[in-house]
């Protein structure tokens, strides 16, 4: 029988406590890192707050106006608003091509390129390498065995953050906030480039019938002129009378060149809206007001859901809130695990060898201690935009009530207008008949004949520009209110 010596019983008597000993460390391990990460995961609700929606007082927004009547123009289609099929046209060809649009795209896609890049935050990081390191020791440090050495390496190496404190989550949603925002910038776009197409189209239209009534008022200057010329060989009139008469004839024809650079102009301005060079604008005749559609406001609180500057303003406010959040969560220790593995040797024939194969995983906290008040820093220029954007979109909401307002009034005062104008435009008429008819039988002085001519022009002008008025209202409303983006 062979003897155990008293090393060997010790060795295999105190192998199972050492072994023992190593699973209950591990076990203490795990459970102190279970219960730090859930103090730390529990903790990171006191660091980010959730977002609130800001406070909106929409009461008395719209002046004058008071109403519980959600129907509202802005929930039209653009098609469904101006039913003139050349504007119709003409809008669909500006959504298309117009630059600023195309400008905004583009911001859109960088906003969502960001989006995608925050997510991507969540991730570990995965980096290869591969490199040779040469090293010279001096007398000391290689012991005088090695003075210098050659070592060859081949593996990859990885990181990731936990986000115990939700900052990587509000980056998140900051970046959701400023994609958001830019697609509300988009729509806030195509709601000015429609408006602006319409209203320039009505204008053009309106200079077109003002170039029209001129055209026809210099005709019947010329009838008038004829008249003086045929009163004054009868006598009945002197040359100044003839003379007067052809001035006024030639003050209503110099308008006409005016108006022409006027049509040119728009239609250069509207060829650029529509995103190609200056040229000619085909279009209807007349101004129909009774195609105009009925300029039902909502209530304002619809102003946060229709109009696109409102909304871009409040996610505005929703990306500041959340990069405070950010900046607030900068103050607190990083958790960050790392890994690496591959092969590593000294010669270059060994590196691919299994016995070659080193490895290693670790983790860490980084808290910040002193760092130049860089996060106090930032955390109070942070809290500071977020107020900004506040205050930004309050006053957003109420520029697009005072938009809202005035279009309402101008509408109102165009209807009134138009009402006056007709009785004007008719009494007009009569005078210069009247007194037309009273200088031919000498009863009356040639300057009523002018006097009553010019005031029938400048009020048929003026009735022209009460329709456009009434156009032009309608399509500010529908604009301010929001309409145009659908």
């Amino acid at each position: 029988m062979f003897k155990r010596s008293t090393n060997d019983c010790h060795q295999k008597n105190g192998t199972p406590g050492l072994v023992n000993r190593e699973i209950m460390n591990r076990k203490y391990l795990s459970v102190f890192l279970f219960i730090s990460i859930s103090v730390l995961v529990l903790s990171a609700c006191k660091v980010t707050s959730p977002y609130q929606s800001p406070e909106a007082n929409t009461n008395n927004l719209f002046r004058d106006v008071n109403t519980t009547d959600t129907n509202s123009i802005a929930n039209l289609r653009w098609s469904e608003v101006f039913t003139d099929t050349t504007l119709q046209r003409l809008i669909g060809e500006g959504i298309a091509n117009n630059l600023d649009l195309q400008i905004a795209f583009t911001r859109i896609q960088q906003a969502e390129a960001f989006y995608q890049q925050s997510g991507a935050a969540f991730l570990p990081t995965l980096n290869s390498n591969a490199g040779i390191t040469r090293s010279k020791f001096s007398a000391g440090q290689g012991f005088g065995a090695r003075p210098s050495i050659t070592s060859y390496q081949l593996g990859l190496s990885s990181s990731w953050e936990a986000d115990i404190w939700g900052r990587l989550g509000s980056n998140r949603r900051a970046s959701l906030a400023n994609l958001l925002q830019s697609e509300a910038a988009r729509r806030a776009v195509q709601t000015g480039v429609v408006g602006a197409i319409a209203n320039f189209y009505f204008t053009l239209m309106a200079l077109d019938q003002q170039l029209l009534i001129t055209q026809q008022t210099v005709y019947n200057w010329d009838t008038t002129v004829s008249t003086m010329r045929a009163l004054k060989e009868a006598a009945r009139v002197t040359e100044a009378a003839v003379v007067q008469s052809e001035a006024q004839r030639y003050a209503a024809e110099v308008t006409i060149p005016d108006l022409r650079q006027r049509i040119r102009e728009t239609e250069n301005a509207l060829s650029i809206v529509l995103g190609h060079a200056p040229t000619g604008i085909y279009r209807s005749d007349f101004l129909e007001p009774g195609t105009l559609p009925i300029m039902s406001t909502g209530v304002p609180a619809q102003l946060l859901a229709n109009r696109p500057d409102v909304q871009q303003a409040e996610f505005s406010y929703r990306n500041a809130f959340e990069l405070t959040n950010v900046a607030r969560a900068a103050f607190y220790p990083a958790l960050v695990i790392t890994g690496s593995g591959g092969f590593a040797s000294l010669t270059l024939l060994d590196v691919l060898n299994p016995t070659s194969i080193a490895a290693s995983i670790g983790a860490g906290l980084t808290q910040p201690i002193f760092n130049r008040r860089l996060n106090r820093t930032n955390l109070v220029v942070a809290q500071a935009q977020q107020q900004a954007s506040l205050l930004n979109f309050r006053n957003t909401l109420l520029a697009a009530g005072q938009e809202v307002s005035n279009a309402i009034s101008l509408n109102q005062a165009a209807l009134e207008k138009v009402s006056i104008r007709t009785n004007q435009i008719t009494a007009l008429q009569r005078s210069v008949q009247y007194s037309q008819e009273l200088l031919r039988n000498g009863f009356a002085n040639y300057t009523e004949v002018i006097n009553a001519r010019q005031s029938l022009l400048q009020a048929e002008l003026g009735r022209v520009n009460d329709r456009l008025q009434q156009f032009q209202a309608t399509v500010n409303l529908y604009r301010s209110l929001g309409g145009g983006w659908r």
